[in-house]
This record gives structure tokens, sequence and C-alpha cells, in this order.
């Protein structure tokens, strides 16, 4: 499956779920008017807070893309871990700390 059709499988799953209110704008998945995930090249792009960013960064799941206050954006490039990290970026998103999962 390409990387096209795992974030094209992912935004449906998140699109189709009532719970999430997941919605797309420019191709990055929305909640509450914010973006919390896009597809960058050939890796799932997250927002999530600095420290749980900073952890996955140390343990070479992630790459740091962008800094923004609170949190950062990074990318993520196993697609394994996409459900998950798009899940807590969505929870970030939403207003509500996301917890340490992986």
């Amino acid at each position: 499956m390409t990387m096209d059709a795992r974030y094209e499988a992912l935004r449906t799953a998140l699109e189709q779920d009532p719970d999430r209110d997941v919605t797309v704008r420019e191709g990055a998945l929305v909640v509450h008017q914010t973006a919390f995930a896009f597809l960058a090249g050939s890796s799932l792009a997250v927002r999530l807070p600095a420290d749980r960013a900073a952890d996955l960064i140390k343990r070479e799941i992630a790459e740091l893309l962008r800094h923004d206050p609170g949190a950062d954006w990074v990318t993520i490039s196993d697609p394994e871990d996409w459900p998950e990290l798009a899940a807590e970026a969505h929870e970030l998103a939403s207003g509500h700390q996301p917890g340490n999962r992986s």
C-alpha cells in the first residue's frame, strides 16, 4: 500500500468516527478549526506536546518538523505508528492533554 493510500485510510477512519469531529481542510486533518495532522512527503506530520515530541525524537520514532509554543510538529515515517500518534495529536487539538502510550 502506498503512503498516499495509507494516509487516505487514516483520514477516512478519522472522518467517519462520529466522536472525533474530523474534517479535512487544505489537505490537513482538522478538529475544532485546528490542524493536527497532514501528509508531509512520505511521512505523517502531527502536532504533539513538546515533551512528547522530544521523547519520540530521542527514540528515533519522529523527526522535528517545526517548533510551536508549547507543541512541536514532528514527522513519523513508519505508518504503523500513524494511527496512535494521529489520535494523540487529535486529543491535543481537541483541548485535551494526550497520554504517553508508546
